[in-house]
């Protein structure tokens, strides 16, 4: 035979290694994520105004979705086009939740 049954050990080592970083960042948004939910339940217990505890909560949130987003879905290595139509969602997410709480404050009828 002619020896191409085992791979080179180089090409082997190096994806060794590769695949350990990888899964070590894994881990560490992991722990990132567990710790950013028993900071969210913390946050829960100290007693704030409403709406200061929605904005610290919205805040909390939108890290831990930052964190899926950029490692778990591999957002984090795309072009900037990418970043363009996520920023554009995000200014129409906005937009909307915007005016549909204007739209209540504006009308009359509606109970407070």
């Amino acid at each position: 035979m002619s020896g191409s049954s085992h791979p080179d050990t180089h090409t082997v080592d190096t994806h060794s290694v590769d695949i350990d970083k990888h899964v070590r960042t894994y881990v560490m948004v992991f722990v990132s994520l567990m710790v950013l939910t028993v900071v969210t339940v913390g946050v829960y217990y100290i007693h704030m105004a409403p709406g200061l505890a929605i904005t610290v909560a919205l805040i909390i949130a939108s890290i831990k979705a930052s964190l899926v987003a950029c490692f778990f879905m591999h957002l984090i290595d795309e072009k900037k086009l990418i970043y363009w139509v996520l920023a554009l969602t995000m200014i129409f997410f906005f937009v909307l939740l915007f005016t549909g709480m204007m739209t209540r404050a504006a009308d009359p009828v509606l109970p407070t």
